[in-house]
């Protein structure tokens, strides 16, 4: 009665190892997201503490979700579904043999980036939302607890964009193919920061990819990610009218 398109719904072990980064990628990212925005969530961390406390206590809670919702959960799927079952096939190690070649691109790229960082941080759209720790006084334990929960934060994110994301898709897609999902993927998660974010996502990522590609680990893009993090999220925090660092 109907006229329809056959589609070949066989299952091959190639899809087995795309559709299983890719899903469990979406699903820890949907899951940090959700959690993170929550506002019932956020309210019953306001409702318990002061508001300095609260700020402190719910942004940290939400980095370390983000480690384990974007790092763990996607590495255990491929180590339990796919071949990617080491940490090695996920770039997750420090590679000693391009040791000195990672550590020449993070110190290039860290002087490149710091300053640019810097002063694009001072900037009023960006005080908006940075740094995200809104107490008012920050202190020496803000600090350490700031510096903390971006690096766990960070190693989920680039081990879910530049681990899960980017070797079993290289393997099976090739390698410009699995970097335009990556970047696309990785852009489109800096759009509800805005459309600076979102664009300056995409030769990041590119360049990101390449240099863990070539040097078989997260280490560079880990690495660069704190640096900005960080270069942006202190330099907002000195230049925030309302928002300022008291010593104990």
């Amino acid at each position: 009665m109907f006229d329809y398109n056959s589609v070949n719904l066989a299952w091959s072990t190639t899809d087995t190892h795309l559709f299983v980064p890719i899903i469990t990628s979406l699903i820890g990212f949907a899951v940090f997201w959700f959690i993170s925005k929550s506002e019932r969530i956020k309210a019953k961390y306001y409702a318990k503490y002061s508001f300095d406390i609260a700020s402190v206590k719910h942004i940290y809670f939400t980095k370390i979700v983000g480690f384990v919702t974007m790092g763990v959960l996607p590495v255990l799927g491929c180590f339990l579904f796919t071949d990617f079952n080491t940490f090695e096939s996920l770039g997750l190690i420090l590679s000693v043999p391009t040791l000195p070649y990672s550590l020449a691109w993070i110190v290039g790229l860290a002087i490149l980036v710091m300053p640019i960082t810097y002063f694009s941080a001072q900037k009023a759209k960006n005080l908006v939302n940075y740094p995200q720790i809104r107490a008012k006084i920050w202190t020496q334990k803000t600090v350490i607890l700031n510096i903390v929960g971006w690096s766990l934060y960070l190693l989920g994110y680039e081990v879910l964009f530049r681990g899960v994301l980017l070797f079993p898709l290289v393997e099976y897609m090739g390698v410009w193919p699995a970097i335009a999902v990556n970047i696309a993927l990785y852009s489109a998660t800096h759009i509800p920061k805005g459309m600076d974010e979102t664009i300056g996502a995409a030769p990041l990522g590119l360049v990101l990819c390449l240099l863990t590609l070539a040097s078989g680990s997260l280490l560079i893009a880990f690495v660069i990610h704190v640096v900005l993090a960080l270069t942006n999220s202190f330099t907002a925090l000195k230049f925030h009218p309302e928002i300022n660092y008291q010593k104990e």
